[in-house]
């Protein structure tokens, strides 16, 4: 099972996960060409993808849809409040008639040999949802875009062999920063985005024994650096009251605008 992101950011993400004979792609927020640029990486394409998982309508986890699906069929999974999101953005008529497939958080999806169990998450858009992804007995989840994490986020999330969580922005650095103050209220608020601090406190909460990677996502290009987020979950790994070290696990930042390291499980 391999596991990869294609990009991550503020301006832009998609995530690669696939088995041997699967290949699915969560969110297609950034360009087509981009998109293609990373899956060559992987000697793969969007004539191998066997379907698009969307978490929300937001334009950073659609951009791209509307020019894949003039081109290629691939099916479309997403909540019915996701769905009608992505209807409502498409002015052009691009996708009228690509193939959307309904899916409810905690309800199972087979395709192929993945199975892909959607998650509530909190976030500022109509239904929105993280993905678990399972191929036999091994497990990786896409959890961005949470605006605070509950009992039932470490539940969903735990027992993951590799995970892509968001860690968004340092709250220093959104305070200190030049957006306007509802913006601001936004991102900190339970249906915003993620800290640094909160991105730590619940990693530390899925850490288990057969743990191989932690890939921290969705930073802001503004109110965050990669070596801040890296720090300031590494430390926060090493200083908590567990029986891990940061060094027991492979973590790593996703790059914004590229393929990040590939993880196999």
């Amino acid at each position: 099972m391999r596991f990869a992101s294609l990009c991550s950011g503020s301006s832009g993400n998609c995530t690669y996960v696939g088995s041997e004979s699967t290949h699915i792609l969560v969110d297609a927020g950034t360009s087509k060409k981009r998109i293609e640029e990373g899956l060559k990486t992987l000697d793969l394409g969007l004539s191998d993808i066997d379907a698009v998982f969307v978490t929300h309508e937001h334009s950073d986890h659609i951009n791209a849809l509307h020019t894949i699906l003039k081109k290629y069929d691939i099916p479309v999974y997403a909540t019915n409040g996701t769905i009608q999101g992505i209807k409502k953005s498409d002015k052009k008529n691009d996708m009228i008639n690509s193939e959307f497939i309904t899916i409810k958080a905690d309800n199972k999806v087979y395709v192929k040999d993945l199975v892909i169990n959607p998650m509530t998450i909190m976030h500022d858009a109509a239904e929105p949802v993280g993905f678990r992804i399972s191929y036999g007995n091994k497990k990786v989840a896409v959890a961005t875009d949470l605006g605070c994490y509950s009992d039932y986020t470490i539940e969903c999330l735990k027992d993951m062999d590799a995970i892509l969580i968001e860690a968004n922005h340092d709250v220093r650095m959104l305070q200190a920063g030049p957006y306007p103050y509802p913006l601001k209220r936004r991102i900190l608020g339970e249906k915003g985005h993620l800290s640094n601090d909160m991105s730590s406190e619940l990693v530390n909460k899925l850490l288990n024994d057969h743990m191989k990677a932690i890939i921290l996502g969705h930073l802001s290009k503004e109110n965050n650096m990669p070596e801040l987020a890296y720090e300031t979950v590494r430390v926060g790994i090493d200083m908590a009251d567990n029986p891990y070290k940061s060094s027991d696990f492979h973590l790593i930042v996703a790059d914004r605008t590229g393929i990040s390291e590939v993880i196999e499980v």
